[in-house]
């Protein structure tokens, strides 16, 4: 298995050397030369093992044995060795033909500690063997930055700077991110949104001069090796479901509270690979770039707004890219074309027979607001479930675009990160002890300008001081 990127300057890359690189050299985002496939043999073995081992299993097609055996498989069990689930990612059923998958029983609540943390345990290993300096360099909306750093906090040989968008993340992700009290951490709060600081990123992994001289390596879903960590929990879901459904289920359907495109990619992948997925349906919120695609076949931002699930507050969703290629026949020079245009002109769009495809594969659904409180509102009154904002979108867009068939919905995130929310709806919940004991902590951050050039001089002064 080799990597290469969606606009086709880059190919033959090795794991290793595509995790390092995060964002392709030549402004793409890296993808398997081939996507393995998985047989229905396959699939029947992989449905008795355990989430670590089915997450070896995956790996294993990846990684091209360019990590021992054993190595690989206590990097693994480290990953997961924090959480507070023994499935890691279990299925819980809401009602008659729709589950939840609980991806926040991590270290830091959310679904990205499924993929960070091995990750972070990655970036250990390698900065280990090959000897390397690593500085990580990331954007949150909320949930990666904490996710991240806490998978390298205090790593010997690994530095990490995390932006968010100032005022705009819950207070609890804040908290997570800026309480962290060891020296290799630097948060960054920057004026602007998710998107102001993700263009920052990818403009400084852009800049390949700027990345050299400063070790950077990268974090968010443009790192191809968290994807493939997230084809996991597809796979082990569908597992789970045949074994509580009367009589199992040909296919199973997902639905996806998406803002960068990475998870839904994930399960695009997962779907690549073999696994009998139905139906795969984006959940946004009033930042429904991706809803009008689907609708429309024109991929355009529009007004920004804040919602009551901040983590999927994006309007150019990163991910996207990756998919683009494979709808386009994996034509890198279309790819090249339409993306030089979306830079330039500030849109894209797809003709009729690529739309139409796009639709055979995707649903889509925006919640807003309200519907969202409502939601949240009315499974807990059933049956005293909590949702956080962004799992009750997902299940809103599962209620509303769901053909009928079994069909699994994403939790993202437990609801104690987002109490600001949940306050609206009157319900009054527990935190758990790690989350509540983040109030009496100080806190650790800078508020800069969102400027490029800004967050450069930053980097360079704190990486540079880092040895």
């Amino acid at each position: 298995m080799q990597y290469m990127s969606t606009r086709g300057n880059v190919s033959g890359v090795g794991f290793i050397d595509a995790f390092l690189m995060g964002l392709a050299t030549d402004g793409g985002l890296l993808v398997p030369q081939q996507i393995p496939t998985v047989s229905a043999e396959t699939l029947k073995a992989w449905s008795k093992l355990s989430y670590q081992e089915l997450t070896l299993a995956i790996l294993d097609l990846y990684t091209n044995n360019e990590i021992p055996a054993d190595d690989l498989k206590k990097l693994v069990a480290d990953s997961y060795s924090t959480f507070r689930h023994p499935e890691v990612t279990p299925v819980t059923k809401l009602k008659d033909k729709l589950y939840l998958l609980e991806l926040f029983h991590g270290p830091t609540f959310a679904f990205k500690d499924i993929a960070l943390q091995f990750m972070g345990q990655l970036y250990t290993y390698v900065a280990r063997t090959r000897n390397l300096k690593i500085n990580i360099l990331g954007a949150t909306s909320g949930d990666t930055g904490a996710s991240s750093i806490e998978g390298v906090r205090g790593k010997e040989g690994i530095n990490i700077c995390i932006l968010h968008p100032h005022g705009k993340v819950s207070k609890v992700q804040e908290l997570q991110m800026t309480t962290v009290t060891e020296d290799n951490v630097l948060n960054l709060s920057v004026h602007g949104n998710f998107d102001d600081c993700q263009r920052i990123i990818k403009d400084l992994f852009a800049d390949l001069d700027f990345k050299s001289k400063n070790n950077l390596c990268a974090i968010n879903s443009i790192n191809i090796v968290r994807i493939i960590a997230q084809t996991v929990y597809y796979f082990y879901a569908y597992f789970r479901v045949q074994e509580q459904e009367a009589g199992g289920a040909e296919q199973v359907s997902f639905s996806v509270p998406s803002g960068n495109f990475g998870d839904i990619f994930a399960g695009y992948l997962a779907k690549r690979m073999g696994l009998p997925v139905d139906r795969l349906i984006v959940a946004t919120n009033a930042n429904n770039i991706l809803e009008r695609f689907v609708d429309t076949g024109v991929y355009k931002p529009d007004n920004f707004r804040m919602t009551h699930s901040p983590s999927m507050d994006i309007q150019v969703a990163s991910n996207f890219e990756r998919y683009l290629y494979y709808v386009l026949g994996e034509d890198t020079a279309a790819i090249e074309t339409l993306m030089n245009a979306f830079r330039s002109e500030g849109n894209l769009s797809v003709n009729e027979e690529t739309l139409a495809k796009v639709r055979s594969e995707f649903g889509a659904y925006g919640v807003d607001n309200d519907e969202c409180l409502d939601t949240i509102k009315r499974f807990e009154s059933a049956n005293g479930y909590i949702l956080d904002p962004h799992s009750a979108c997902g299940v809103a867009a599962a209620e509303q675009r769901g053909t009928g068939g079994v069909i699994v919905s994403l939790a993202t995130a437990h609801p104690a990160k987002f109490d600001e929310a949940v306050q609206l709806t009157g319900i009054k919940q527990t935190f758990p002890a790690q989350i509540e004991a983040l109030f009496n902590k100080p806190q650790s951050f800078k508020i800069v300008a969102g400027e490029t050039s800004i967050i450069a001089s930053e980097l360079v002064e704190f990486f540079g001081s880092r040895g």
